[in-house]
C-alpha cells in the first residue's frame, strides 16, 4: 500500500498537536509495510524521514494554464477569501498584532486567480494573515504532485480542513480514493460561532471523501449531524499513545502538594475555563492541591482574570 498524505505540520517544527499526530501515524503505517509520501507546505530540511518521504510543497513547480488543473473551481471559490484576524490559532493576540503590522507594511493585498498560476509558490506553513491564500495554492500544488507521482500511490490521505482542498484536487487528477482525517471540527474550535468559510471547506472535503476518519465518537457524531456526511462513511480511530523510553525513573518533587496540570493552548477548544472552574470547586473542599496551567493562547487574559 502506498499513501500520498497531505498535512500542514510535521515534526520537529510543529505549532500544535496535528503535526505530532501525523508523525505518529507515519511511524505506525511504516511498521505495517505502508509506504507514505508526506506533503507539507514548508519543510525545514531536518524532518525525521525514517518512516516517510517528506516533500516540500514550496519546491514544487506547478505548471498550469487557466483550466484543467483539478483546482480551478477551488481557486474561484478561494480568490475572495481573506482572513485577517481569527484564523491564527497558535499565536497570542499580542503576537498576531505584531505579525499583522508587518504583513500590512509589506504592501501585500488579497490575491486574484491570475497570480495563482505562477510556477512556484513559497509557503510559510504557518497560520498567519494569508492562511486562506496558502490553503488555495496548496490545492494547486497538490494537483501537480498527484500528476508527477502518477501510478506511485494507491490512496490519498488529507488531515484537517487546511488540506482538504488539496486532497480534493489530488483525487480529481489521479482518480484515487480520498480519506480525510477530522482531528477537530470548526464547532470544536469556535462553538456555535463557526467561521462559515472554514465550515464550507470542511463540509466539501468530507463530502468529496470516500472515507472520513474521526478521532472520537463525539467528533464522528458532529460530522454526521452537523455536516450531513452519511454515517456509513465515517469511522472512529482514536489517537494512539507512544510512551517515552526509560520513563521508569520518578522525578524528584519540589512540593508536597498534589499537582494537577493543564498543558496546552489556552483557547476555547481546550476548555481552560473548565479547568479553572473545577480548580475553584476542588480547592474549597480539598487542601494541599496545586493547579498549574502552562501554555498560551487567545483566552490567556480571560483565564487570568477569572483566576483572580
Amino acid at each position: 500500500m502506498r499513501v500520498l498524505m497531505f498535512g500542514w505540520e510535521f515534526p520537529p517544527h510543529i505549532a500544535g498537536g496535528l503535526g505530532t499526530a501525523c508523525y505518529g501515524m507515519t511511524r505506525g503505517l511504516a511498521r505495517n509495510g505502508v509506504d507514505v509520501t508526506f506533503i507539507v507546505p514548508h519543510a525545514y530540511g531536518d524532518e525525521d524521514q525514517r518512516f516517510t518521504h517528506v516533500v516540500n510543497a514550496s519546491d514544487v513547480e506547478a505548471m498550469y494554464g487557466s483550466t484543467g488543473s483539478g483546482a480551478d473551481d477551488i481557486l474561484e471559490k478561494m480568490s475572495f477569501i481573506h482572513i485577517d484576524s481569527n484564523m491564527v490559532p497558535y499565536i497570542s493576540p499580542e503576537e498576531y498584532e505584531s505579525y499583522h503590522e508587518q504583513y500590512v507594511k509589506s504592501g501585500r493585498k488579497t490575491w486574484s486567480t491570475t497570480d495563482a498560476w505562477k510556477q512556484r509558490y513559497t509557503f510559510s506553513g504557518k497560520y498567519g494573515a494569508n492562511l486562506m491564500e496558502e490553503v488555495a495554492r496548496y490545492a494547486v500544488v497538490a494537483a501537480q504532485v498527484a500528476k508527477d507521482l502518477e501510478g506511485q500511490f494507491d490512496v490519498i490521505h488529507a488531515h484537517d480542513w487546511l488540506t482538504y482542498y488539496a486532497g480534493i484536487a489530488a483525487k480529481r487528477v489521479s482518480g484515487k480514493p480520498l480519506v480525510v482525517h477530522m482531528h477537530a471540527t470548526e464547532y470544536d474550535r469556535s462553538g456555535e460561532n463557526v467561521n462559515t468559510q472554514v465550515y464550507a471547506i470542511e463540509r466539501a472535503g468530507m463530502h468529496a471523501a470516500d472515507r472520513v476518519i474521526a478521532v472520537s465518537n463525539l467528533t464522528r457524531n458532529i460530522v454526521i449531524n452537523r455536516y450531513g456526511v452519511p454515517a456509513e462513511r465515517v469511522v472512529t480511530v482514536h489517537n494512539a499513545v507512544r510512551f517515552a523510553q526509560n520513563c521508569g525513573t520518578t522525578p524528584e518533587r519540589g512540593v508536597d502538594d498534589k499537582i494537577v496540570t493543564f498543558l496546552g493552548r489556552i483557547t476555547y477548544q481546550k476548555g481552560p475555563d473548565y479547568f479553572v472552574e473545577a480548580a475553584a470547586k476542588v480547592l474549597k473542599r480539598v487542601p494541599g492541591v496545586r493547579f498549574v496551567m502552562a501554555g498560551s493562547g487567545d483566552m490567556m487574559n480571560h483565564v487570568i482574570r477569572r483566576v483572580a
